[in-house]
């Protein structure tokens, strides 16, 4: 009976805390949500502009992570770019987050 009720525990009888989102983690980083709006040209018909959105995690202002995924699209897709508009929120800031040192549970 004192087997059962452990396997629900952690170290030292605590209870297991939650792992955090990679998102969650990646932004604690300084990464923020970035959208690109890319116009590109179809390739049977270069007078027609096509529209695509890309959204991922990505750190301002040189944006690794869309300068990746252009070098992919130039290298490996046959519609040629037109233009890109970027827009970028940092979801978290300094002034946001702050660290507590207890946690006090009510009954």
């Amino acid at each position: 009976m004192g087997e059962q009720g452990s396997s629900k525990r952690g170290v030292a009888g605590r209870a297991t805390v939650p792992q955090v989102s990679e998102d969650f983690r990646r932004q604690l980083e300084g990464y923020g949500l970035t959208t690109a709006h890319i116009l590109y040209r179809m390739p049977d018909h270069p007078g027609i502009l096509q529209t695509y959105l890309w959204q991922y995690y990505d750190l301002c202002p040189h944006f690794p992570e869309l300068n990746r995924f252009l070098a992919f699209w130039k290298r490996e897709l046959e519609g040629p770019l037109h233009s890109v508009t970027v827009a970028h929120a940092r979801l978290i800031g300094p002034a946001e987050l702050r660290s507590v040192e207890g946690v006090f549970h009510l009954n």
